[in-house]
């Protein structure tokens, strides 16, 4: 398979970086050798949806080709690198491969637990394995030796001798990049040790749930992409985070070592509004109501910790926490907070005004609005429940452009870089913001039945100037957006070529059928339909082709839609009737020249121009030099650059890069780090120039002086304008 995918939120680690939703408890079960009634049962429901019923888009029924995919989808969600399982390993799990079909209808996971059992066995082997080396002299990098660190492609390992020199050069590595960070050998063997420890502890409590949710979702991977199986704990946080909304104590938590700790307090929250927490402080105790008996949770896993926490608004919840300042040992502070409904801001619609200056035959000063948004969030169920203030993308962007034009903006920039959609209506709801009414996006469901979405109310929220700013991981819900602007003329956009998902998901909830009131079998986001522009263009594969082009970051055989081998292809279908506000084909020769002679002066731009040249030759090259010479030359080079391009920013006037003193390679993970200054650094990374976004707002600047200096061009871009400085009416 030529991409890779992540399988839910328990999928298994690359190398021993784990992600947080794997820390377990201390006595976390074993796996299985036979699924539970509620695990057998859900397979069935899957089965029945997925592969034997009208409810998905392009259902696949379980033939023997069926069964190979989902046997090597599991197996890759297994070990993705390959730095475990060896040819023999996989070569005894065959008899499974034609087995799959029966397991996921008739609910028989024996072979999912019995292959997953062998990976933890395989786990534990190399954990002990790489905790000898730390112990052997193997840590002088004068050779020509690299680490090979792309093995997707690459076979199984044919033996454990062959793992054992894989893992050789992975320690080495992670040996010497904390060296280069300046830490010395017996601190650099306790921390690579802790962390090879808290591996092994991590993978070793994963159970039988776990077991079922990646092998479940190995299966809804082979129907599609985009459909995924959620566990009732999984679908709960997937409505929270399109509601952006929790009831429990507002704060972000994660994993150090065996402890829960706080990352970050959420404002508004009751434990921001307490003032009795810090980031960095760890929680090792928690009970329920104001006196209810305390649960000693070091060493639980951090989604069993969140579930103790959160609760209903109104009620109690006791925290027993030691500060970050403090032993672990220390006698901890009991805390008791009445839990909230906490907004999680975080994902919520932003917004800034850039001053894009005139001069010259510039003219003027334009005072571009910039609105950022990272996903298309609603709260459904705030919806349903006639919630006046319930979470909604369009809601914030159009409170947003209400206070644009209070200030006086010129034009709009809509920032949906990194953007991977959500709620598509949503989107249509905000598309139609900057068009009166007329159709968003059409919809064609597996029959062959094509509806159409649009806006049906009349009038807009901004008529003015507009530029969509998009890159490669602007998907789905932003391509509709994106899309549409372009297909009415609207406004411009900018940036690079968008991922290439054209397709509507569901979320289908599996205890509709057995018809219980307990949440037991969890859901599915499974694709139900296809979208289509209102030019009657799939973005299915394709994406977005921008009207003005920013260099490539990632190279779309590496990361988009098109790296799914089993993705729908792009197709059209016919046009639906809508207005055409303008036509900016005639303006884009003056602005491609107006912004090619700009970012050639512009120092900020080609130092990204640069960077991305550089990230994708070392991209390309897959492999780590562990020559360490070689590698202190490289990282001085990199420091060298930082300072002079801060010195660079100091003599022109431009904003200092918050993070130039702080970009060198700490050889630490996330979870190793001091969580305060980690959470602090995240913050700063938040004000680094931005000059995409900056360049941008040039562009948009220079399409509204050139219409406005030249009547003719005007009339041939905006046929439908009737008003100074409005491109919508």
């Amino acid at each position: 398979m030529k991409s890779s995918r992540l399988i839910s939120t328990v999928l298994i680690a690359l190398a021993l970086s784990v992600p947080l939703a794997l820390m377990a408890r201390a006595d976390g079960d074993g796996i299985p050798t036979s699924p539970n009634a509620d695990q057998a049962r859900t397979s069935k429901l899957v089965h029945g949806l997925l592969s034997d019923s009208r409810y998905a888009y392009r259902p696949r029924k379980f033939d023997a080709a069926m069964s190979a995919d989902v046997f090597d989808r599991y197996l890759e969600a297994l070990d993705p690198t390959k730095m475990y399982l060896t040819a023999a390993d996989v070569a005894r799990f065959e008899r499974h491969r034609s087995r799959m079909g029966d397991a996921i209808s008739n609910g028989e996971l024996e072979p999912a637990h019995a292959m997953f059992a062998v990976y933890k066995e395989r786990v534990a082997e190399r954990v002990a394995h790489v905790r000898g080396l730390l112990e052997r002299d193997i840590f002088e990098f004068d050779g020509e030796d690299r680490w090979e660190y792309d093995r997707e492609d690459a076979p199984w390992a044919a033996d454990q001798a062959e793992l054992d020199v894989l893992w050789r050069q992975q320690v080495r590595n992670d040996w010497l990049r904390l060296k280069l960070a300046g830490r010395e050998p017996e601190e650099i063997r306790k921390t690579l040790d802790r962390r090879y420890v808290n591996h092994g502890n991590n993978v070793a409590q994963l159970d039988g749930e776990d077991a079922f949710q990646s092998f479940l979702n190995a299966y809804t991977a082979a129907i599609d992409p985009h459909t995924d199986y959620f566990n009732p704990r999984s679908t709960q946080l997937f409505n929270q985070s399109m509601s952006l909304s929790l009831e429990g104590i507002g704060a972000q938590l994660q994993k150090q070592d065996d402890v829960v700790v706080i990352r970050e307090l959420i404002a508004g929250g009751p434990a921001a509004i307490s003032g009795k927490f810090k980031p960095g402080d760890r929680i090792v105790g928690v009970g329920q109501g104001a006196d209810g008996p305390i649960e000693d949770v070091v060493g639980w896993r951090i989604d069993d910790v969140v579930e103790k926490i959160k609760g209903p608004k109104g009620t109690q919840v006791q925290l027993d926490v030691v500060p970050g300042s403090a032993n672990l040992d220390s006698e901890p502070v009991r805390i008791v907070l009445t839990r909230a409904r906490v907004r999680l801001e975080e994902q919520a619609a932003k917004s800034e005004i850039i001053t894009v200056p005139g001069g010259g035959d510039a003219g003027v000063d334009k005072r571009i609005g910039v609105i950022k948004l990272p996903a298309f969030y609603q709260d459904f169920q705030g919806r349903r429940n006639r919630d006046g203030d319930y979470a909604s993308a369009t809601r914030d962007v159009a409170r947003i452009l209400n206070e644009f034009a209070g200030e006086g903006v010129d034009g709009v920039v809509l920032d949906l870089r990194n953007n991977g959609g959500g709620s598509l209506n949503e989107a249509v709801e905000l598309t139609g913001l900057f068009i009166d009414t007329g159709p968003v996006v059409q919809v064609r469901e597996s029959g062959g039945r094509v509806s159409v979405e649009g806006d049906r109310t009349a009038g807009v929220a901004w008529d003015g100037p507009l530029a969509v700013l998009i890159n490669r991981g602007s998907a789905s819900a932003s391509e509709i957006v994106a899309g549409a602007i372009q297909d009415y003329g609207r406004g411009l956009v900018i940036g690079e070529t968008t991922f290439g998902k054209g397709t509507v998901q569901n979320l289908v909830d599996l205890d509709r059928w057995p018809g219980g009131e307990e949440k037991r079998f969890g859901s599915v986001k499974l694709t139900v339909a296809q979208f289509f522009l209102p030019g009657g263009s799939s973005t299915q594969n394709r994406g977005v082709v921008p009207d003005i082009r920013f260099p490539v970051t990632v190279d779309a055989s590496e990361f988009g839609e098109s790296t799914h081998d089993n993705a729908l292809p792009w197709t059209r279908i016919a046009a639906v009737p809508h207005t055409r506000y303008g036509d900016f084909k005639p303006l884009l020769p003056q602005l491609d020249a107006l912004h090619e002679a700009r970012i050639v002066q512009d120092p900020e731009f080609q130092w990204w121009v640069e960077d991305v040249e550089q990230f994708r030759a070392e991209r390309a090259k897959k492999y780590v030099s562990l020559n360490e010479a070689e590698r202190r030359a490289e990282r001085e080079r990199e420091d060298v650059k930082r300072r002079e391009r801060q010195a660079q920013r100091r003599e022109l006037g431009l904003p200092l890069d918050p993070l130039a003193e702080d970009g060198s390679d700490d050889g630490l993970q996330a979870n190793e780090r001091d969580v305060a200054l980690d959470t602090a650094r995240e913050k700063a990374a938040e004000e680094r120039p931005d000059p995409l976004l900056q360049e941008s707002a040039a562009i948009l600047a220079d399409a509204m002086r050139l219409l406005t200096s030249d009547r003719q061009l005007s009339a041939q871009v905006l046929p439908e304008s009737t008003q100074p400085g409005s491109w919508a009416r």
